[in-house]
């Protein structure tokens, strides 16, 4: 270990981990309790969505300030060899053309642009930019691959992080989410404002415990920590392998939104989309490793921040007179749950509830002898169509009939298959509020109702908890967020970025829930009741997905219902430009955001992953100049080949962007922060004790994942449920592995202690 010393502040420490504590775990646990309303805002909600975010803020902001302000004071702090004002003026030049890009075709779009003709525009300048950072940036410095030279400002690896971490799932599905799940989730799954909390107040333990400390470290990879701290061989494997597993289940739902969001801004089919998508990834990952991939990160936080903030903006101004979106939705709450009570009471919706209902009688009715029903369905169909016969007035019943024929299904297995889909969507849309929990309520179920009433309640507080937990301490491990902070000059500078990344992220986080909260409105009070033709054209366009959109007049009155609507998560987000009756050219912004969170969050990890496997499982943090640079070059060929298998993955459009990501926390808080943060920490920890703990984390946060995995259970023959501990959902599995693998570090590291060397030197 190498650089300027840091020295840990327990009084310090311990006051600013008990605020954040009380300001997350505290408030959520009696955020039920918390239904008082001031200024117009439930206090529950209020601090979850933004108080609780604001105060990780300044925790973080304080923390940075006071410990560079002492070590400066007994110079451990090395100053930043960095004259930034070139940057601040190339950065000022790229803003300028942002913005004149965007106006450009604004204009263009008035004299009548074609709307293809933009989207291609504005997305070719986009990965045309992208790329000429890739090539500008272009390297097999091992210093600059790996770490940019370590010569990035704070700001602006502050905006690098921000990118890097603002992935597809916080840019297209978050908004998505609360929308759907409100303040807490649906049921006993957790989701909603867990995320926000989550994702913010991870910060906090980034900044507190890992961040200074590693970069303190003068090394590349996560893995190089423990190979410096601990020694040998399995460590670092194990971190390599635990970094490779984690980053590549993240990556995966990356891919996947760069195919989501490069297919709707070309009309291309999902799977060209990705490899559209991924050459703008390797462009600059590969030639120039991390030192292009920060700039062009930094480019891209410009352009995701503008397209998610200018919609919300618009929204809040259309409908509270106010653009400052996160300050203003508060009063829209309340007409919501107005909105929600009258869709309760309303007849209408109870007859689209029965009729949902009674769907599910008949296809159970079909279910019980599938063979039989099938002849009789299709031999009906063909009689129908020969009793039609040819004539040309019958053409259109025939062409229906026939579609009809075709959709059946091809055999029993199918049948069974296909119908269980439809009998579990059905039954979700017959629930109250179509499954929904009222938005600004905690939790499911109620404290004070029947016994089933109150597990339910239990229930889904301990999930919304455990998953805030795995997604905190999940951000302290991900090693694609930690290599961010090794490219900073300085150990302070390192402090510095944290607080800067969190600044940057939260202006996203905190509209985030401003978004969902307008658009739910929109949709309660100028859709829900309409004649369905006189709908907006925009939902016509959007319900050519219906897994982003469906309506029908289920109950044939001519007006749509709520229950009759269907909206996926990722519309919420892709669609505020044509809800708010933008122009297209914001749609196009939109999109150009959503590609480039995406990107950004692929390149960093494909980097991890690529260097895992080159610098830490095949080199073995090889020192030597002339075999570093083939490791350079090896790990340019991971990166490729993981790009691709990763592509291959993201095209079968495997579960929810949300789910993928939150699962890669667990992994990454159970393998590597037990370890990781007692190596800092506490001298006594050994070689075999990190061993053996980071493979209980991994071992126990896999099996509970996979033991309660649907499609696994039903291959082994298992059954379709497995097992719940304590009711909590597989998604969290992270909440059992991280406290098995601190404990079984804590214990190994005490018997093993007397005859291992647990490096007493290595100090911060």
């Amino acid at each position: 270990m190498s650089g300027a010393r840091t020295t840990v502040r327990w009084p310090l420490h311990a006051v600013l981990l008990c605020l954040w504590f009380a300001a997350s775990f505290g408030v959520v646990f009696f955020a039920r309790d918390l239904d008082g309303v001031v200024a117009g805002w439930p206090v529950g909600f209020w601090f979850a969505a933004q108080g609780s975010v604001l105060v990780f803020i300044g925790i973080v902001v304080f923390f940075a300030w006071r410990q560079n302000r002492r070590d400066f004071f007994l110079g451990a702090a090395a100053p930043a060899p960095i004259d930034p004002s070139g940057l601040h003026r190339r950065f000022a030049i790229y803003l300028f053309g942002v913005v004149a890009c965007f106006l450009g075709l604004g204009l263009a779009q008035y004299a009548g642009l074609p709307k293809p003709w933009i989207a291609g525009i504005f997305l070719s300048l986009t990965l045309v930019l992208y790329a000429a950072i890739g090539v500008s940036g272009r390297t097999t410095n091992v210093d600059q691959y790996y770490v940019a030279g370590r010569r990035i400002p704070a700001v602006y690896n502050g905006m690098a992080t921000a990118a890097d971490w603002m992935s597809a799932a916080s840019f297209i599905s978050l908004s998505g989410g609360l929308y759907l799940q409100g303040f807490s989730g649906m049921g006993d799954q957790p989701g909603g404002l867990a995320y926000v909390l989550g994702w913010t107040g991870g910060f906090c333990l980034l900044a507190l415990l890992v961040a200074p400390y590693l970069r303190q470290c003068n090394i590349y990879t996560l893995p190089d920590f423990f190979a410096l701290r601990f020694g040998g061989k399995w460590p670092r494997r194990i971190a390599a392998l635990a970094a490779i597993l984690c980053s590549s289940t993240y990556v995966v739902a990356q891919i996947y939104g760069v195919g989501l969001i490069t297919s709707r801004l070309t009309g291309l089919h999902f799977e060209i989309g990705i490899l559209l998508g991924l050459g703008g990834v390797l462009v600059c990952s590969f030639l120039g490793g991390m030192r292009a991939v920060t700039w062009t990160q930094a480019t891209q936080y410009v352009l995701l921040i503008l397209a998610f903030l200018l919609p919300v903006s618009w929204l809040s101004y259309q409908q509270t007179g106010n653009p400052v979106a996160a300050f203003a939705y508060g009063q829209q709450l309340a007409k919501i749950t107005a909105l929600e009570e009258q869709i309760l009471a309303s007849p209408a919706e109870a007859e689209v509830i029965a009729l949902y209902l009674d769907r599910v009688q008949k296809l159970r009715a079909k279910m019980q002898d599938v063979d039989v029903t099938l002849k009789a369905e299709r031999f009906a169909l063909r009689s129908e169509i020969q009793a039609l016969g040819d004539t040309s007035a019958q053409q259109a019943a025939v062409g229906r009939l026939r579609k009809e024929l075709a959709a059946l299904p091809k055999d029993a297995d199918t049948a069974r298959a296909q119908w269980t889909r439809q009998i579990n969507d059905y039954l979700e849309r017959a629930r109250a509020l179509s499954g929904l929990n009222p938005h600004t309520r905690a939790f499911a179920g109620d404290p004070q109702g029947s016994e089933q009433e109150v597990t339910l309640f239990d229930h889904s507080r301990a999930n919304f908890l455990a998953l805030m937990f795995c997604l905190m301490v999940g951000t302290a491990g991900l090693p694609h967020l930690l290599t961010r902070f090794f490219t900073t000059p300085s150990v302070s500078e390192a402090r510095t970025s944290v607080a800067w990344s969190l600044v940057f992220i939260a202006l996203l986080y905190l509209c985030a829930p401003a978004l969902a909260v307008l658009v739910k409105y929109e949709v309660m009070a100028h859709l829900v009741g309409q004649p369905i033709d006189a709908l907006p054209a925009w939902m016509a366009q959007w319900s050519r997905d219906p897994s982003l959109l469906a309506f029908s007049d289920v109950n044939g009155d001519g007006l749509l219902q709520f229950a009759e609507l269907h909206v996926g998560a990722d519309l919420i987000m892709l669609a505020s430009p044509e809800i708010g009756g933008l122009p297209y050219v914001f749609s196009v912004l939109v999109a150009a955001g959503g590609l480039a969170a995406a990107l950004s969050t692929a390149d960093g990890l494909l980097i991890t992953i690529g260097n895992a496997m080159a610098h830490d499982l095949v080199f073995e943090g090889e020192t030597d100049p002339v075999k570093a640079m083939r490791t350079v070059m090896w790990s340019k060929f991971a990166l490729l080949v993981v790009a691709l298998i990763a592509a291959y993955a993201a095209a079968q459009r495997p579960a929810g962007i949300l789910y993928l990501v939150a699962a890669s926390f667990s992994l990454a808080g159970a393998g590597l922060v037990p370890a990781m943060v007692l190596g800092i920490f506490w001298r006594g920890t050994t070689r075999a004790g990190v061993v053996a703990g980071m493979l209980t984390g991994l071992g126990v946060t896999l099996y509970y994942m996979l033991s309660n995995l649907p499609a696994l259970r039903e291959a082994l023959g298992l059954g379709p449920a497995g097992m719940l501990w304590w009711g909590i959902q597989p998604v969290s599995a992270g909440v059992f592995g991280v406290p098995a693998g601190f404990l079984v570090t804590l214990v190994i590291s005490s018997v093993t202690g007397h005859k291992e060397n647990s490096a007493p030197d290595f100090r911060f």
